[in-house]
C-alpha cells in the first residue's frame, strides 16, 4: 500500500516510518502539494499533506484521476482543504484534531513569557557583554487579565496553564464549556468585551470565511493600550497590516507570531541564502516587542508522534472498513465557529 507523503520534512519522517511498522510504502516528497506537484502521487491510494499544502478542488480532482481515494491532514485545521469538493469526489479526509493541545498551549505561554521578560534582547545583549537591565523591565503574569479567543481543546489546556499563573481569564467561544469556568473561573465575554478588558490576548480559532480578519484595525483599536497579542492559531486569523500599524503606535505593546497570513512557501523552509523578500514581514521584525516562530508550536516529540500514529491509524480503518472517529463527514459549517478542536 502506497501512501504519498507531501510537505516531508526531515523533522517528521522519523516519527511516519515508525507509525507505518513497514505496513505501508511511504513516499515521501519534499515539496508541497500543487496542482504542478499531485501528479508525484501517482500509485498511491492515499496521500498526506500538511497545513500550507494547496489541497482545491482542481488539485483534488486530479489527486482523484490519478488513483488517489484517502487524504488525510496532518494537522487539527484544514483550511486548505476544498472539503465540499472532497465530498463531491467520493474522497475520504480526515484529520488530527488532538495530536498535543500542549504542545500549542505551552508555545503560547513561552511567547508571552519571553516577550514580557524581553529574552530575545536579553539574550542578544549578553552576547555583546552588555550585563545593563534598564530596558528589561517586565511585568508578573500573575493578576492579569487573559483573554483566550476560542476555548476548544488548545483553548482549554492554556486555561488550565494560565489559572496556574494566577490569571483572570475571559474567553469568546460559539460553544461555551461550562468546565472551564467550574475549574479555572474562565468567564465567556463577547469578543469585544474581551478585547477591552484583556491585558494579555491569545488566539486559538481556525480559520474560516467568518474568521479571517477577525481581529482588524477596529479590534485593536479597541484593545488597552500596550496590549500582548498571541497567535499560534492561523495567520490570517490576525490583519497582520494593521497589527503593525498598532505596533508603530504604540497601541499594541507585544506580538508573538507562530502562524502569519502570508508563511506559505516562507515557512518550513531554509531562505538564508538571500535577503529576505517579505517586506511586512521585515517590517516586523525590526520591532523589538515581536517575537515570530517558523509555525513549530505543535514541534514536541509527543506531538510528532501522535500525528503520525493517528494519520496511519485512520487510513488502516479506512481499509478495514471501520469507522475514523476524527474523519470530516460534513462540509464546514457555515457560521462563525471559534473552538478548535
Amino acid at each position: 500500500m502506497n501512501i504519498t507523503i507531501f510537505s516531508a520534512y526531515p523533522f517528521e519522517r522519523p516519527f511516519l516510518l515508525a507509525a507505518a511498522q513497514q505496513q505501508y510504502d511511504l513516499n515521501f516528497v519534499d515539496e508541497a502539494l500543487t496542482l504542478a506537484t499531485a501528479e508525484r502521487a501517482v500509485g498511491s491510494v492515499a496521500v498526506a499533506v500538511f497545513v500550507n499544502d494547496d489541497a482545491s478542488a482542481p488539485v483534488l480532482e486530479r489527486l482523484y484521476a490519478l488513483g488517489v481515494r484517502y487524504l488525510l491532514v496532518r494537522a487539527a485545521g484544514y483550511d486548505n482543504v476544498d472539503l465540499p469538493a472532497a465530498h463531491r469526489l467520493g474522497l475520504r479526509v480526515a484529520t488530527v484534531p488532538h495530536y498535543s493541545p500542549y504542545a500549542i498551549a505551552e508555545h503560547a505561554l513561552a511567547l508571552m513569557l519571553a516577550l514580557n521578560r524581553h529574552l530575545r534582547q536579553a539574550d542578544a545583549q549578553l552576547r555583546r557583554a552588555d550585563f545593563r537591565l534598564d530596558h528589561l523591565v517586565g511585568f508578573d503574569l500573575h493578576g492579569k487579565t487573559v483573554g483566550i479567543i476560542g476555548c476548544g481543546t488548545i483553548g482549554g489546556t492554556l486555561a488550565g496553564l494560565l489559572h496556574g499563573f494566577g490569571c483572570r481569564l475571559l474567553g469568546t467561544d460559539v460553544q461555551p464549556n461550562d468546565e472551564l469556568t467550574q475549574r479555572y473561573g474562565l468567564e465567556y465575554v463577547p469578543l469585544d468585551t474581551l478585547c477591552a478588558l484583556a491585558d494579555v490576548i491569545s488566539i486559538h480559532a481556525p480559520l474560516t470565511p467568518q474568521t479571517r480578519y477577525m481581529l482588524n484595525e477596529r479590534q485593536l483599536a479597541t484593545m488597552k493600550r500596550g496590549v500582548m497579542l498571541i497567535n499560534t492559531g492561523r495567520g490570517a486569523l490576525l490583519d497582520t497590516q494593521a497589527a503593525l500599524a498598532a505596533l508603530d503606535s504604540g497601541q499594541l505593546g507585544y506580538l508573538g507570531l507562530d502562524v502569519y497570513e502570508h508563511e506559505k512557501g516562507l515557512f518550513f523552509n531554509d531562505h538564508s541564502q538571500q535577503p529576505l523578500q517579505d517586506a511586512l514581514l521585515v517590517q516586523l521584525l525590526a520591532h523589538p516587542n515581536v517575537l515570530v516562530t517558523g509555525h513549530q508550536g505543535f514541534l514536541t516529540q509527543e506531538a510528532l508522534t501522535s500525528i503520525a500514529t493517528t494519520s496511519l491509524e485512520t487510513l488502516r480503518c479506512w481499509l478495514s472498513g471501520e469507522a475514523a472517529p476524527n474523519e470530516l463527514v460534513a462540509a464546514p459549517i457555515a457560521v462563525a465557529q471559534l473552538a478548535t478542536h
